[in-house]
């Protein structure tokens, strides 16, 4: 007669809390690659041999139907000086002004960024291609 049991019971991982979390960190990491980059205007940069590393204090994009952005926000060029002035006063180190124009702007819409940020008091970085010169 024996007497004893020999009910085992089933080995189970309870993965549900698991679930939860790896759900929570997909949505972080989704949220966080679409705020890595607030440049979202697309542009076709010229390409150069060179890269020279400089901190951003702004950016300003040209876009290849001459429109002028600081950041995201759509300026003209006249009212580009009253736009870029408070950002740049901010700054206590060498400010920059990173110009991030598109292949077919015209030389002259280029300068005249440039020519903003040197009255500002600013450094101009052209941003280029890190591909290099094709």
């Amino acid at each position: 007669m024996n007497l004893k049991r020999r009910l085992r019971g089933h080995a189970e991982v309870h993965t549900g809390a698991l679930n939860d979390i790896l759900f929570i960190l997909l949505l972080f990491f989704l949220i966080v690659s679409t705020l890595a980059n607030p440049n979202v205007i697309k542009l076709s940069q010229p390409k150069a041999k060179s890269d020279t590393k400089a901190k951003q204090t702004v950016v300003v994009s040209i876009d290849a139907n001459n429109q002028f952005y600081v950041g995201t926000s759509k300026v003209s060029l006249e009212e580009l000086k009253a736009k870029l002035q408070p950002i740049l006063a901010k700054e206590t180190d060498q400010p920059s002004v990173v110009i991030n124009a598109d292949k077919n702007v015209p030389v002259e819409n280029v300068v005249a960024v440039m020519r903003v940020a040197r009255e500002l008091g600013a450094r101009s970085v052209l941003a280029v291609d890190k591909n290099g010169v094709q």
